[in-house]
């Protein structure tokens, strides 16, 4: 049996065993910053800080074993005068020589800033022994943002990025980094990636305004600008699938590509819509999937979402099983958010 809630404080130990997985900037397994992280996620779902500083943190339970097992989340707004967005903005250069009747297009990479930035979703990790299931509890992690932004779209801007990790070295270094940032900054990736979390403001210091031509990196290192790592690729073609393209722009510190799409336009938020349960005593394999999530004030967890199947039974009503109402804690008639996946 398996749940995504909102995050709390005290989900401090669980989160950090979870992002020792992984170690990302946007969860970087660093106690203290996990402590700020959920600080920050529980005001954001309290609305007590303003709408363009929210942080919201979804964690994945398993609710036999009372254990957290993955998270995702999602930045209100990802570039501000105080912390802007930095990414690399990847160009062509061309060039002709009449002389030589030569005709060259060369790539290069120039550092942008973005103050005023989009809505970005992030930090999605789950457990090695969890991948790969009948449940779809990736797929569930990921969704629930999108039905989030949905029931809550005012909050939202009206882009939405995704940052997809490229590939990366046996010890989770970045060629790109070592070929560039580290000669710019002095900073080992691990270094340069957890500041980032916090100030940004070497790299703007630091990092050249004038284009880098690629040529100019090894081979090895050109290869990978823009790619997705093997463990990304199923995230691409689900961002794809929903409505992402590719940005056009980069990683500054390890070179993998981002995606962005028009919030409205995304087809699970496009698509959400509140329905009433019913429940019925079976919905098998051959019926949709659906996210389902519910949010009151009364409750804790206040925000609750599942990934399961259900019968579509017309006029605005929806069937699920009674595990899934439990699970979702609510009543026969009660209003609930749905999205088909």
């Amino acid at each position: 049996m398996f749940r995504i809630r909102q995050s709390y404080r005290e989900d401090v130990d669980q989160v950090l065993a979870v992002a020792e997985h992984l170690d990302t900037v946007n969860l970087p397994a660093d106690r203290g910053h996990i402590e700020n992280i959920l600080e920050r996620s529980e005001k954001a779902f309290a609305a007590e800080v303003p709408v363009g500083e929210r942080e919201f943190l979804f964690v994945l339970e398993d609710l036999t074993k009372k254990r957290i097992i993955g998270t995702s989340m999602i930045y209100t707004q990802h570039g501000t005068k105080r912390a802007p967005h930095i990414f690399f903005r990847v160009e062509n250069d061309e060039r002709y020589s009449v002389t030589l009747d030569k005709h060259f297009i060369h790539q290069t990479l120039r550092i942008g800033y973005n103050y005023n930035g989009p809505t970005e979703i992030g930090g999605l990790i789950l457990l090695p022994e969890y991948r790969r299931g009948t449940e779809a509890l990736g797929k569930a992690l990921s969704y629930v943002r999108f039905l989030f932004i949905r029931m809550h779209r005012p909050l939202f801007r009206s882009q939405v990025l995704s940052e997809l990790l490229p590939p990366l070295e046996a010890d989770g270094t970045s060629k790109l980094w070592e070929a560039l940032g580290r000669k710019f900054t002095g900073l080992t990736y691990q270094e340069a990636d957890l500041m980032s979390k916090d100030n940004k403001e070497f790299i703007h210091a630091l990092f050249p305004d004038d284009p880098i031509h690629t040529e100019l990196l090894p081979d090895d290192v050109q290869r990978i600008i823009g790619k997705v790592g093997p463990e990304t690729q199923a995230v691409e073609s689900m961002l794809r699938r929903i409505g992402f393209d590719y940005a056009g722009q980069i990683d500054p510190f390890d070179g993998g590509p981002h995606f962005i799409a028009n919030t409205d336009e995304i087809t699970l938020v496009h698509n959400g819509a509140e329905f009433e349960v019913k429940t019925v005593e079976i919905a098998d394999g051959e019926r949709p999937w659906a996210m389902i999530a519910v949010q009151n004030g009364t409750a804790r967890p206040q925000f609750r979402a599942i990934g399961t199947r259900v019968i579509p039974l017309g006029g605005g009503v929806v069937g699920i099983t009674e595990d899934a109402r439990q699970r979702l804690a609510v009543e026969d008639g009660q209003k609930v958010w749905l999205c088909y996946g």
